[in-house]
């Protein structure tokens, strides 16, 4: 099940946003962490995932994403079980942003995050946008249809999907980010989750 409900959890986490963007960016934990240290800002409502801050995208940035991958995967793996990073592993996470030209390590999940709204409206087969709501309409005919996908799986995939579902579509304030993410897909995809297809 695990292997093909990952590409649902992307979808969901995305789509959701929740535990900021955790699935897409691999280092959602530290975010976690560094976000309770951050200044105290208007929580979303209840049942509201927290709203991503938009900015423009830049080919810069999705290389620097794409180049900073490995590094920020291996960072990753030293993450301890309970997410709280200790400030050596904190440190490193910075500097390994600003080693692939973002400000902070903060600016780099800004990035991850407005990559992952996009990321989550891009039709896996046909490579083009078309929004959050009709990729997970085509997940859940496809959980639907899935002989090998044990009954507990299935009802499990498809209450995710069905709740994602009703999650609120956020717009995508900076249409250029929907060509610059479509044109590095198959690059994005393969940092962002083993199998999107």
């Amino acid at each position: 099940m695990r292997e093909f409900i990952r590409p649902v959890a992307v979808t969901l986490g995305i789509v959701c946003l929740s535990a900021s963007m955790a699935v897409i960016s691999t280092n959602g934990a530290l975010a976690q962490a560094m976000q309770k240290t951050a200044p105290a800002q208007a929580a979303p409502p209840a049942g509201q995932p927290p709203e991503v801050k938009q900015i423009a995208l830049t080919d810069k940035q999705i290389d620097g994403v794409i180049a900073a991958a490995k590094d920020m995967d291996a960072l990753s793996e030293k993450m301890p079980e309970n997410g709280k990073p200790d400030p050596k592993l904190t440190a490193q996470f910075e500097a390994t942003a600003k080693k692939y030209g973002f400000a902070s390590y903060d600016d780099y999940n800004s990035v991850v995050d407005n990559i992952g709204l996009v990321m989550s409206g891009i039709d896996p087969v046909t490579k083009k946008y078309v929004g959050g709501a009709a990729v997970i309409k085509a997940q859940i005919a496809q959980v639907q249809a899935d002989k090998k996908m044990s009954a507990k799986d299935k009802k499990e995939a498809l209450e995710d999907l069905n709740q994602a579902a009703k999650a609120p579509e956020p717009t995508i304030a900076n249409k250029g980010n929907i060509d610059l993410v479509v044109k590095n897909f198959d690059k994005l995809s393969a940092i962002m989750g083993d199998d999107q297809n």
